[in-house]
């Protein structure tokens, strides 16, 4: 009797101590995550508050298989600026920030958007576009191949203005000036009669306030954290249009090798990160413009009239970019714009059509 009673006890241990232990053994895999900008930018922000726990979260809803430790390199601490490409094709993290508007050499085709202006500014949408158009238009989806990365989430500007400590009623008022417009940003200005400055958001108070220039190319949710507005006390709206930046992107050949269910869990959240990434933008940009009127900022339309003639007035900008990229740059000009019809958006210069 003591043997049998013995017999149970020992039983019902082990299978408690069975029931304590997981169904499988789970497997921790480690990413490393960065950008070279803090996770207060607009286009880091969402890595870290969206893209991280989604991940997490769609792991666990899934069974708990695999979990993520993650190792976070924001603000710079791994690479700056000038290296996003390299720094997840090479790599150093496996998932980053890639800012293919400074790419405009290894990376063409993605900065279709800076050769186009005037297109749209909503923002949101060019997101939902370039999600689209990176998996679906065969050069985009090659060009990121090649960099040995997988696009997961858009990032995008919203839209650009001027800023200036001067106000803008006509074309004219621009003459003689000179705007901070970076890189693919300047030609925005030719035939305005303003001269586009080199520069960034970092340098634009600093150029305004010491008469470098008298003015910048940009949008709210930057210019805004920047404080530019306190020495360029006019904005005027003139729609430029939002900006395809570049993408959240994982390093290919790390991507490739994790298992099927992680990867999945990668683009699911690539695609939560796009949204979140669209309705920050927006209550960042709104945030910024509400402080800067608060500051004193005066705000103003350029008229229409005027707005037609920085339009029309523009030489076809996008023809040296479609030379450099050839037929490859074709099908991303005409799939871009297709799509911007297809979304009821009337770009107010049909650059396609300008380029057949």
């Amino acid at each position: 009797m003591k043997l049998s009673t013995l017999a149970v006890a020992s039983a019902l241990a082990l299978g408690a101590g069975l029931a304590a232990l997981p169904a499988a053994a789970q497997q921790r895999i480690t990413v490393n995550i960065g950008s070279s900008h803090p996770t207060s930018n607009i286009w880091a922000y969402a890595m870290k508050e969206v893209f991280q726990p989604e991940v997490d979260r769609i792991l666990k809803a899934g069974g708990g298989k695999y979990e993520i430790r993650w190792r976070e390199n924001y603000g710079g601490t791994l690479y700056k600026f000038t290296d996003t490409r390299t720094a997840v094709r090479d790599g150093i993290v496996d998932v980053g920030m890639v800012g293919t508007v400074w790419e405009n050499s290894a990376m063409p085709l993605q900065n279709v958007t800076y050769f186009t202006p005037f297109a749209t500014t909503n923002h949101e949408l060019l997101i939902e576009i370039f999600d689209k158009l990176n998996t679906t238009v065969p050069a985009l989806r090659e060009s990121w191949t090649a960099q040995n990365m997988v696009p997961l989430s858009s990032l995008i500007t919203d839209s650009y203005d001027i800023y200036a400590n001067f106000p803008i009623r006509t074309m004219a008022d621009l003459h003689n000036k000179k705007i901070n417009a970076p890189g693919t940003s300047a030609n925005w200005l030719r035939e305005t009669g303003a001269t586009p400055v080199d520069g960034a958001l970092t340098t634009y108070y600093t150029n305004i306030q010491t008469g470098v220039t008298q003015g910048a190319l940009s949008f709210a949710s930057g210019i805004g954290p920047a404080r530019v507005y306190e020495v360029a006390k006019y904005l005027t709206r003139v729609d430029v249009g939002s900006m395809y930046f570049g993408s959240v992107a994982a390093n290919k050949k790390f991507h490739d090798a994790l298992p099927k269910e992680v990867q999945d869990a990668f683009a699911q959240a690539g695609k939560a990160t796009s949204k979140a990434h669209g309705q920050h933008v927006t209550k960042t940009a709104n945030a910024a413009l509400d402080t800067m009127k608060a500051a004193g900022l005066q705000i103003a339309d350029l008229p229409a009239a005027e707005k037609a003639k920085w339009v029309n007035g523009l030489p076809n900008i996008v023809q040296p970019w479609l030379q450099a990229t050839g037929d490859k740059g074709k099908a991303v000009l005409k799939a871009y714009f297709d799509e911007l019809r297809a979304h009821g958006v009337k770009p107010l210069r049909d650059w396609d059509s300008q380029n057949r």
